[in-house]
């Protein structure tokens, strides 16, 4: 039987207007109680990238930057049963979401999600679209290629340009 994993809280503020959401952080990410702490994994270089900052810094300085531009990062799920980190093996029976309804009251200029993936997207259609208050309802929604080093279809340079042209957009 496969664990039940929690996630983390938002990396957010009230100033937030943009969110960015995954499915549920990876074994390596939820050992180090980081967002996307797998080496490989493209996010935090991506970011680094959009925000004009230096990819060598610290969890801590990452999270701020990502402050500093009005970015917010969360999950779709508060907690799941998962073998090991791909999103293919979660076990769709234990998923438990998040509180959109709390998070966007308390992030009330929040004007576009971004979804790191499919399965994130296809999570938050099916589980939480139908529990959200209607004025949070009609936010816009733009899947993203995965971060993931499990989704190589896609070169770093591929998925980077893919996540400029739609952030910078917004």
């Amino acid at each position: 039987m496969s664990k039940l994993e929690t996630g983390f809280p938002p990396i957010a503020d009230e100033h937030a207007k943009i969110l960015i959401l995954g499915s549920m952080p990876s074994v390596q990410s939820l050992k180090q109680q980081h967002y996307y702490a797998h080496p490989r994994n493209a996010f935090w270089s991506i970011m680094s990238a959009l925000c004009n900052r230096d990819n060598a810094c610290d969890y801590q300085q990452r999270c701020l930057y990502l402050i500093e531009n009005n970015i917010a990062v969360w999950d779709v799920l508060k907690s799941c049963q998962r073998q090991g980190s791909l999103d293919n093996n979660i076990d769709s029976s234990s998923i438990i979401t998040n509180d959109f309804n709390a998070f966007f009251k308390h992030h009330p200029k929040i004007k576009h999600l971004f979804f790191n993936g499919g399965k994130a997207q296809q999570v938050y259609n099916q589980s939480v679209l139908a529990t959200l208050d209607e004025r949070f309802i009609s936010l816009p929604q733009t899947r993203l290629p995965s971060t993931s080093p499990a989704y190589a279809a896609m070169s770093f340079r591929q998925k980077l340009l893919s996540w400029q042209q739609a952030i910078l957009a917004v």
